[in-house]
């Protein structure tokens, strides 16, 4: 009997499209490629999909031997609470996520690439990749202000102590040593690679306020996204 959605067909690209090509399911991998295992951290760095259906997702990759769910481990762990890692045969489609996730900066026009902007996937992305090394050894408070926001949206704090990052979209109440504030599309153009730090800072789109050492190491601290690395690296 044929499965419902099935191509019908033995060539194992049909077969891998099956499990890989629903919808959510590569964004899930690469969410799990960045290193998100618990189900609140994939839901930020996808915020728009629903419990149930990310629930679903995760539930057919483990059926496909992709990921596995397993007890959660670390302080402040509640028990019955669990991890999803990538085995094996999940590791082997690390170079298939990077590889299209460059294969889309490459070739994917630009004004197209900047109609999708989301502030909370962009914020949790730079939250996760963000390089602790060229930041004094102490607690730094970061704010983030996209003034064309709505309120919920538009403020957002990144503190770095002791080589760890947390994002607030709180107040967490400790003096701000750097003020950022930017459109969302000047940021994401920064973060995907696509524009510069001192660019859009010289072209008035991007406007430091504080630590005169942080706003001159911001290109190093806040880096890009692994896609623009990669594509500065191999172009």
């Amino acid at each position: 009997m044929q499965v419902a959605g099935s191509y019908g067909q033995f060539c194992p690209v049909a077969m891998a499209a099956e499990i890989l090509c629903t919808r959510w399911t590569p964004l899930i991998l690469r969410e799990l490629v960045a290193g998100s295992t618990r189900f609140n951290d994939l839901r930020r760095g996808l915020p728009r999909i629903s419990p149930t259906l990310l629930s679903k997702r995760l539930k057919e990759l483990e059926i496909a031997g992709i990921i596995a769910r397993m007890p959660a481990t670390g302080d402040g762990i509640r028990e019955g609470n669990f991890e999803y890692v990538l085995t094996p045969a999940g590791e082997e489609l690390r170079p298939f996520v990077f590889g299209l996730g460059l294969w889309g900066q490459r070739w994917i026009e630009t004004q197209s690439t900047l109609k999708h902007l989301d502030p909370s996937l962009l914020m949790w992305d730079m939250r996760r990749n963000l390089d602790p090394t060229p930041l004094p050894p102490r607690r730094v408070v970061i704010q983030i202000v996209y003034p064309e926001l709505a309120p919920a949206k538009r403020a957002w704090w990144l503190i770095v102590d002791g080589g760890e990052t947390d994002l607030c979209r709180v107040d967490p109440g400790f003096e701000v040593d750097l003020h950022v504030s930017t459109d969302l599309r000047t940021m994401t153009s920064i973060w995907m690679g696509l524009s510069t730090v001192a660019l859009e800072e010289r072209a008035g789109r991007l406007r430091l306020t504080g630590r005169a050492d942080l706003k001159a190491r911001m290109h190093k601290w806040l880096g890009r996204s692994p896609f623009a690395v990669e594509q500065k690296r191999v172009a």
